[in-house]
């Protein structure tokens, strides 16, 4: 068993996205529908980690309001003074797709905390690994921008609040949700101190983000390693992943703490994602991680909560990766994993084998 935190807060859950679809706008033959990111999803994971009894395993936290210090660390002003009067007025968009509702900067600094507090608890040892069930989530906000849903970087801004507190020298960030994560690559991209890792579907969002080419600049070259993985990919090309370039790339990183932007839009139920992982894949992806973790940072791993928009799936996805944290024998009884599991394209395909070929020479940049 692990002491495992669980970072939630009611709060982030009454942050409002409107009413935007899947769909910038809404009219002609097209019909309103509800946002795509909405509490749901995040709550109903909640709720089965109570209802299967696993929360009482694990050790609760809840942070504080991230400070506006905290938040210029990543974030100009200009962007927080915009986000806060469109907070205010109670309508209006951070950016690209990222709707702000009434007390939303309020709520996305709720957000933000719970990220810093579930690394600061491992950190100062209260928790071996933890998870933040952050909303709104925060990898695609940029410095002076929200996008995709996302309003702050919660973990670029967790991530340097940490480092300084606690004087590290190196902190790896994988991200695993199907979409790009290009503000966690922005906020590190002349950064020798931070290796970023993304493996995501190739050009899905943002569009001509996330290239295998884009490596970091000046310091920061080589330290920035993304995995456009083909439309597609299943269970094979992501454990293959794993095993043929992030554990290698961390291995010769060698980190202090890892932190893993955790999306399941990777799921083969999400409707904003056409990859093929099932719930035993994520429990798999992580207790690789833990593994790695272990070896390499006395077990320092913290999962802070990104994409995924089947309100019907996370929940399954998310229950495996805090079972797989805790080391604890409650599971979920997931109705759909075994079938997933037998879909065709789930083995690893020459395309996708032809991609973590290149993937690889990356990591040799790193030895």
């Amino acid at each position: 068993m692990h002491r495992t935190g669980f970072a939630f807060h009611e709060h982030c859950m009454w942050h409002d996205s409107g009413p935007c679809s899947i769909f910038p706008t809404a009219g002609g033959h097209v019909q309103p529908a509800g946002a795509a990111e909405h509490p749901e999803t995040k709550r109903r994971l909640r709720n089965l980690v109570e209802m299967t009894g696993l929360i009482d395993e694990l050790t609760p936290l809840k942070g504080e309001v991230a400070s506006e210090k905290d938040l210029l660390r990543f974030h100009t002003a200009e962007y927080l003074s915009r986000l806060a009067k469109l907070s205010e007025r109670g309508h209006g968009d951070a950016g690209d797709c990222a709707p702000v509702g009434k007390d939303s900067y309020q709520i996305a600094r709720r957000s933000t905390g719970q990220a810093i507090e579930a690394i600061d608890a491992v950190l100062r040892g209260d928790c071996d690994n933890a998870y933040a069930l952050c909303r709104p989530p925060g990898h695609h906000a940029e410095r002076d921008q929200g996008k995709g849903f996302c309003l702050l970087g919660n973990i670029p801004v967790a991530v340097m609040t940490t480092m300084e507190k606690y004087d590290l020298k190196r902190v790896a960030i994988l991200d695993w949700d199907v979409h790009h994560g290009n503000g966690t690559q922005q906020a590190f991209w002349k950064r020798d101190d931070v290796l970023t890792i993304s493996i995501h579907h190739d050009n899905n969002y943002p569009i001509g983000s996330g290239g295998i080419n884009e490596r970091g600049e000046g310091d920061g070259l080589n330290f920035n390693l993304n995995v456009p993985l083909p439309a597609g990919s299943g269970i094979g090309a992501y454990l293959a992943c794993m095993e043929r370039v992030i554990i290698p790339a961390l291995t010769a990183f060698r980190p202090e703490l890892i932190v893993v932007a955790c999306g399941y839009d990777a799921s083969a139920m999400d409707p904003l994602g056409c990859m093929l992982l099932n719930s035993d894949a994520f429990y798999s992806l992580t207790q690789q991680l833990l593994d790695t973790a272990e070896m390499l940072c006395n077990g320092r791993l913290v999962m802070v909560h990104e994409g995924g928009y089947s309100e019907g799936y996370v929940p399954f996805c998310g229950h495996a990766v805090l079972q797989a944290l805790a080391g604890s024998s409650i599971s979920a009884n997931d109705p759909a994993s075994k079938e997933i599991s037998l879909w065709g394209q789930q083995s690893l395909q020459p395309h996708q084998n032809e991609l973590l070929i290149k993937a690889e020479t990356l990591v040799e940049a790193l030895t």
